[in-house]
């Protein structure tokens, strides 16, 4: 295997939830501005924006939303944005109709933005000696977090992330063995629950003796547990608030 600085970091990631009581400096917060905005960018259609969150009063509902207690806390909160209003204005402003913009193919294209950049800002975020933790619980209620962050219509949250200086040094979490997910030609359907033996008894090791939240646990637990076993939440309202914010129109 190939090892350099980059590479070595991407390998050893730990998400960070705990983080010392300082925020970013004008340097590091350009810095990941200008990282941001140089992400691949489908057709050149930019469709994602980044949102800094910094009143008080925000941060506490948007941790209340996503009940999760560091999210807001110390460090700093970005909510990154699939944005189709953008473009629509340029369209609307110069004369045109909004085209494509409602279209499930634009929504997609605008989606691979926002993911691409926001790898890209988090890969920024630990060269820089930092931590973070993605934050999905941005969409745990849609409607409630859309009316927090104010957003106009055709715009929507897609991930959240909270950035600071680290102050802890979680475990290795350990991933799925390569074969399993990494293929050669094409993909490999002769797939047997029983061959995740070892390293469901991996991931007990890992729960068992990490410094924190310890538990018994497996991966097969968890896919076969709470997580995927049939119940209502709000996330069940996203296509409809997709559709309210004027977002895959196309999508019946």
């Amino acid at each position: 295997m190939i090892h350099n600085k980059t590479i070595d970091a991407q390998l050893n990631h730990r998400s960070i939830r705990k983080f010392k009581d300082i925020t970013l400096n004008k340097e590091q917060l350009e810095t990941l501005y200008s990282v941001f905005a140089q992400t691949p960018t489908s057709m050149f259609m930019q469709n994602a924006s980044l949102v800094h969150i910094i009143d008080p009063e925000q941060k506490k509902k948007i941790r209340e939303l996503c009940n999760q207690k560091y999210v807001g806390a110390e460090g700093d909160l970005f909510i990154f944005v699939v944005d189709l209003y953008r473009n629509q204005q340029i369209r609307k402003q110069l004369g045109k109709d909004d085209g494509r913009v409602h279209t499930i193919d634009i929504f997609f294209q605008a989606m691979e933005d926002t993911l691409l950049a926001y790898q890209n800002v988090a890969n920024a975020v630990e060269s820089m000696d930092l931590g973070y933790v993605p934050l999905g619980t941005v969409n745990d209620h849609p409607l409630e977090m859309l009316k927090t962050l104010d957003l106009p219509e055709l715009t929507f949250p897609v991930l959240g992330m909270q950035v600071g200086v680290p102050d802890q040094k979680p475990q290795l979490k350990p991933r799925l063995p390569l074969k399993f997910i990494c293929f050669e030609g094409k993909y490999d359907k002769d797939f047997n629950v029983k061959d995740l033996k070892d390293y469901d008894q991996v991931v007990t090791t890992y729960y068992d003796l990490r410094d924190s939240n310890r538990r018994i646990d497996s991966f097969t637990k968890q896919i076969t547990g709470a997580k995927l076993d049939n119940h209502e939440t709000d996330r069940d309202e996203l296509p409809e608030e997709l559709h309210k914010q004027g977002l895959c129109l196309d999508w019946k």
